[in-house]
């Protein structure tokens, strides 16, 4: 990363009230005294002016906009930085970018650079800037409630509080190091394998916990099962209020797993539609039913929907022994059974519907949503949201294994201080570049 001042829209390009183009850098002050008329001496931070917005080259006016200024480091990136909330048509922002184009020492920003910056001026950590890409992608109410907890520090706190915890017994195998004549007293030796072992219990539990951060990025999976013309794809339909899924009567229509995105009550869930369950010689129906137990196989609810006037729950016996997914019966076509047939299957507790009627649906979210929520709010203790963590929580995990006092001490100190190393991964206490680029590329330009 290189020094020079960067600038960049940080809103959406497009026809707007009002956009957003940011400045962070040393030389951003330059943009005020080139592009407007206001007195550098005089200039108060956090304070709105509204001022006419000049060309740097041409001296036209541009616009009339509020132009912010933050004085380092009490910034987001740390650095000083212009914010200009210009008027939103494509005109005025191409204007605006042009003239910042020609002004020296700046250049546009990468993806992410901001974030960046504001991490190598230690004003993030790597969780809370990812916390923070996962709240400008934050699709439902429970996204942004777990993103803004992490983005204020939760998993920083965590992770760095453990990693110090490894820095202060490292510290005393350290010393012992330095004077190998000494003998480790019992009593320390007993202190600090409990602390190891209270540490080791911590990241396991942690490490081993519902995947719930990871569902909640990406979508909880829940997937329809069922003998072929139960009802799977018309209860697709019923759920998103459209045709989004083919539906005849022939046995065999689905062939592939359709997936259906929802926001159910702040939860993002994934629906998908497979292929009806039978025996079939038929090559490509049976690529599409390998691809249904796939997904079975994964999925964090599967909905079990048979047929109620000609089949019975015990269809989905087979299927019970084989997957330990938690499992939602389904009854279709209640519309066609009797009053008495209908009371004899909601005492075997199956939800009741008529996807072709529209009836019922709103139980079975209802049930969806018990399910995830059962298992998971946002108000859960902190959740393992990416993969990385997982491979440096295990890689801690390892190391602290292989911890003892049976060997040499500078080997039983190395253990300790792959652990730490591992856990400063997380949080970027430990730089690792291609973490580095990989997380910052996937921001926008602006962020």
């Amino acid at each position: 990363m290189d020094n020079k001042t960067i600038y960049a829209l940080s809103t959406v390009y497009g026809k707007s009230g009002v956009a957003v183009i940011r400045i962070s850098g040393t030389e951003a002050k330059k943009v005020i005294k080139q592009m407007t008329s206001l007195n550098l001496d005089a200039l108060k931070p956090r304070y709105a002016y509204f001022v006419a917005l000049h060309h740097s080259v041409t001296r036209e006016t541009l616009d009339k906009c509020l132009l912010l200024y933050f004085k380092a480091p009490q910034s987001f990136t740390g650095e000083d930085i212009v914010e200009l909330q210009i008027h939103g048509s494509k005109a005025v922002i191409n204007a605006v970018m042009d003239s910042l184009s020609q002004i020296e020492g700046l250049r546009m920003a990468e993806p992410g650079e901001y974030s960046k910056r504001a991490f190598y001026n230690q004003k993030l950590d790597l969780t809370e800037a990812e916390g923070l890409a996962d709240l400008i992608d934050a699709e439902t109410s429970e996204q942004q409630k777990y993103a803004i907890r992490q983005m204020e520090g939760g998993l920083k706190n965590l992770y760095s509080g453990w990693r110090e915890d490894l820095l202060k017994i490292l510290s005393h195998l350290e010393a012992f190091v330095d004077f190998p004549e000494e003998e480790i007293p019992s009593d320390i030796i007993t202190n600090m394998n409990n602390d190891v072992f209270k540490l080791k219990n911590a990241i396991f539990k942690h490490l081993n916990s519902d995947s719930g951060g990871e569902r909640l990025r990406e979508g909880f999976r829940v997937v329809i099962v069922g003998p072929p013309n139960a009802g799977k794809s018309s209860l697709i339909n019923a759920i998103v209020n459209r045709e989004a899924v083919i539906v005849s009567n022939i046995p065999g229509t689905t062939r592939d797993a359709i997936d259906i995105h929802l926001d159910l009550k702040g939860y993002p869930v994934m629906i998908t539609d497979t292929a009806g369950l039978r025996e079939t010689e038929e090559e490509i129906e049976k690529k599409g039913i390998e691809i249904a137990y796939h997904k079975i196989s994964d999925a964090d609810i599967v909905l079990c929907l048979f047929d109620a006037e000609k089949d019975s729950v015990q269809i989905f016996d087979k299927l019970k022994k084989s997957f330990k997914n938690n499992m939602i019966f389904v009854a279709n076509k209640s519309d066609k059974l009797s009053s008495e047939q209908c009371s004899k299957l909601k005492n075997e507790g199956l939800i009741l519907i008529s996807a072709k009627q529209h009836q019922g649906i709103d139980k079975i979210l209802d049930a969806i949503q018990k399910n995830i929520s059962d298992r998971f709010t946002s108000n859960s203790g902190l959740l393992i949201t990416r993969r990385r963590y997982k491979e440096a929580l295990q890689e801690a995990l390892d190391n602290l294994d292989n911890f003892s006092f049976d060997k040499e001490i500078e080997l039983t100190a190395e253990d300790i201080r792959l652990a730490a190393r591992a856990l400063g991964k997380i949080t970027g206490e430990i730089e690792v570049n291609e973490i580095l680029d990989k997380i910052f590329g996937s921001f926008c330009i602006g962020k």
